[in-house]
């Protein structure tokens, strides 16, 4: 079996680096050698590429996505955890302690004042369409908390604290992670993670968990005891987990196989929108002597949905395999020099 081993240098630019893996040969291949006909970018259709009915249905079914999340984040909040004093994670979890201090201005208005400032510093780092249907999911879950909360009145559906915490972090973390499928975010941390990931290398998860951090702390002390923020910690919990299931269904790192004919048009485009950082392993079909070949990766849960779409667009013969990354040691995993 043949293997080649990406180094830190960009997919794009099919850099390698020789030596060997576990016994398995690793060869170097000259940049400018040509590509089977079979891995060759212009081996697919443009016009399969970019269809304008695809597009209305891939946005269409973004836009699905983002009004049912944004909608069950926002009854999470106004029937479960904002009426129990839970403070959740982001930018609502933020807003429950600011409404508690300030209840002259709406809960909405809040998370608005909130969101607007991060959106204005962070447009540039989120993208064009993801920075759109941010736009939207944050204007939406403000809005519709503010509807369901002065408008329609609606009254929280439980006083129980245990209840209020596993159905509002359920709520919320369906909401989010629909969110999240449709390409968009609902702002708060998310937006600060992205900044800080873009600028700095920091990775998002632990961005959003030192807010998150932060947030639970603070609620110890608007709301005047400690029992309050344990409640907040299973919310914020059972939100995470909901998230993982929707995106995923499992842990936040992901192991991916990717086995396709068109290698090189793959590894470009993850390189361009996940890092360049992956292994492309060659070898034989079991039966056959047919050539295969396979681009191995580590994603987190949350960018699996990017992956999933790149591979659909432009090779969707190809065959993914993912998998829970339990456990990872060496070659600084942190940093995913895979």
């Amino acid at each position: 079996m043949v293997c080649y081993a990406v180094g830190r240098s960009q997919f794009g630019r099919r850099s390698f680096f020789p030596g060997s893996i576990s016994g398995i040969t690793v060869q170097g291949r000259p940049t400018d050698s040509p590509m089977p006909p079979q891995q060759r970018a212009d081996s697919v259709p443009m016009a399969s590429l970019f269809r304008p009915s695809t597009a209305l249905g891939y946005e269409l079914k973004n836009a699905c996505y983002i009004v049912t999340g944004s909608l069950l984040t926002a009854l999470g909040v106004v029937l479960f955890l904002a009426p129990n004093n839970i403070a959740t994670g982001g930018s609502p979890g933020l807003g429950i302690l600011i409404n508690h201090i300030l209840p002259a201005i709406s809960l909405g208005a809040i998370m608005l004042a909130i969101n607007l400032p991060l959106l204005l510093i962070g447009m540039r780092h989120l993208g064009k369409g993801f920075g759109i249907r941010t736009v939207i999911s944050i204007f939406l879950v403000s809005g519709l908390v503010d509807t369901f909360q002065l408008v329609l009145q609606l009254e929280p559906i439980s006083d129980n604290l245990l209840l209020a915490a596993l159905f509002g972090g359920v709520a919320i973390g369906l909401g989010v992670g629909l969110v999240l499928r449709g390409h968009g975010s609902s702002g708060g941390s998310t937006i600060v993670a992205r900044i800080l990931s873009d600028r700095y290398g920091i990775k998002a998860g632990h961005t959003i968990l030192c807010i998150d951090a932060l947030i639970i702390s603070s609620s110890a002390l608007v709301f005047n005891g400690i029992e309050p923020s344990l409640w907040s910690l299973i919310s914020i919990y059972v939100t995470s987990r909901c998230i993982d299931m929707i995106l995923t269904g499992g842990p936040s790192e992901k192991v991916v196989h990717i086995v396709s004919e068109q290698t090189t048009l793959l590894a470009e485009q993850i390189g361009q929108h996940l890092g360049p950082h992956g292994t492309i392993v060659q070898g034989d079909d079991l039966l056959s002597n047919n050539q295969k070949t396979m681009i191995f990766i580590v994603v987190e849960a949350s960018r699996i949905t990017v992956l999933r779409d790149i591979i659909q667009r432009h090779d969707p013969m190809a065959l993914m395999v993912v998998m829970d990354a339990s456990e990872m040691l060496g070659r600084d995993y942190r940093r995913k020099k895979w």
